[in-house]
């Protein structure tokens, strides 16, 4: 188990905030008892946290020993829902959002006048929060997670005043995420919010991310490619094995996609194919948040939108499915992203239908694993001739791929732990 260690984790998402992000986080803490590591954990006080969805399902995989202390914090997001008239915040990419004038307004009031972010008024709450324990305990290590990026300056006030391990985990890109031109930032905002990142960047004793493309975009900032460390996101066996797999019953081939889907992400291709093959061979279930470009465009298919729903709950659509489809947005840099749903698509051991850069850090993935097939944008041949093997596996009553195996399994939160301790 090695000697104790005691870390001391500063993130914005912890339940009952629900996604991917407090996913990450929730199974490192779950499985650090096993490699005798002791957490204690500074988030927001829920009631007053803006998140974009929640998950109270979550609350109770915390572990019992963790230490979990609920700071104030000050945000804008009243206003914002009185100037958008909606009762919920942005999910990423703003998939729920249409750019009416005063939603460009209050774009353009959060990209210049709340720089790195809107939740930066939580940063004063968790540095006194952070500056008291850190006091008065020991800790081998500080890490703080991000997004929400204004928490890293956290971090990095932590570092000039107390001089700690500070290990900056980044699970997104920052000046280079896809949907930051829709934040309208002046060219001073941009040059601040450069201007905080390459701090960031240079200060921290180690860093984390998500990919290796990921990686090489920070690395190149700040010439500091040692200092950063590829933690992807995985699954945790456990959710699984509580699950008895279901089989879908009956010829249509059903495919589910969970998470977040705007118009960046294009499923044309995937649409003609199905068409080519034939509308009624196909049943179709999407699991989170849709545009309403992208809901238009499924109207012609039996498709089923369960909304946004528990953790455990989209367990149950995967292992219910014959299909789990991937789409990369359509963006630049899109080669690193690796969302926190790939591996639960690889956890399910459900043929990967993926969409996107075939020479990107989630092909690579889904060819290592045997898990699927990866097809660019317009490969409606390739995409067409893939569902139609699925369709005479299907028939014939055969698993659509092979049990798992030791390349997944490097992916389980467990073995990823294990890599993080060795980091810390």
């Amino acid at each position: 188990m090695g000697a104790p260690k005691n870390v001391l984790l500063i993130t914005y998402y912890w339940p009952p905030s629900g996604g991917a992000g407090v996913q990450r986080w929730l199974k490192f803490v779950k499985y650090f008892n096993e490699f005798n590591v002791h957490c204690t954990v500074i988030t927001v006080d829920p009631k007053k946290a803006s998140y974009a969805v929640l998950d109270e399902s979550l609350s109770e995989e915390i572990p019992a020993n963790v230490e979990v202390h609920y700071t104030n914090t000050r945000e804008p997001f009243a206003m914002y829902k009185r100037v958008s008239n909606k009762s919920s915040i942005p999910h990423a990419g703003f998939a729920n959002e249409n750019t009416s004038f005063l939603k460009k307004v209050a774009r353009f009031i959060r990209g210049n006048f709340f720089i790195p972010d809107a939740r930066k008024g939580w940063n004063k709450f968790a540095y006194a929060k952070a500056s008291e324990l850190i006091s008065t305990k020991n800790f081998d290590a500080v890490i703080v997670t991000s997004p929400p990026h204004s928490t890293q300056l956290v971090g990095l006030k932590l570092k000039r005043k107390f001089n700690i391990h500070w290990i900056a985990d980044l699970r997104d890109p920052w000046t280079d995420i896809y949907y930051y031109k829709k934040m309208l930032h002046t060219t001073w905002a941009k040059r601040k919010d450069l201007s905080l990142e390459k701090q960031v960047l240079e200060k921290a004793d180690k860093m984390l991310v998500v990919s290796e493309s990921i990686r090489q975009l920070f690395g190149d900032k700040v010439n500091r490619h040692d200092a950063i460390h590829v933690l992807p996101n995985g699954y945790d066996h456990t959710d699984f094995e509580r699950k008895e797999v279901s089989t879908n019953v009956g010829k249509k081939l059903h495919i589910t996609y969970t998470g977040t889907i705007s118009s960046d992400y294009p499923i044309d291709s995937l649409l003609e194919s199905m068409r080519k093959i034939g509308t009624d061979q196909f049943s179709l279930n999407f699991v989170g948040t849709l545009s309403p470009e992208i809901k238009e465009q499924l109207s012609e298919f039996e498709t089923t939108f369960p909304g946004y729903v528990k953790h455990s709950e989209s367990i149950d659509f995967l292992l219910a499915s014959d299909i789990v489809l991937l789409i990369i947005p359509n963006i630049e840099n899109n080669a690193g992203i690796l969302t926190g749903k790939l591996f639960e698509y690889i956890g399910s051991q459900k043929a990967i239908l993926a969409i996107g850069p075939t020479n990107g850090d989630a092909a690579k993935i889904i060819d290592q694993c045997e898990a699927g097939k990866v097809f660019e944008y317009d490969d409606v041949d390739g995409i067409t001739n893939y569902l139609q093997s699925l369709i005479e596996v299907k028939a014939a009553n055969s698993p659509t791929i092979g049990t798992d195996n030791t390349e997944r399994k490097k992916f389980s939160r467990r073995e990823l732990t294990k890599t993080l301790v060795e980091i810390i």
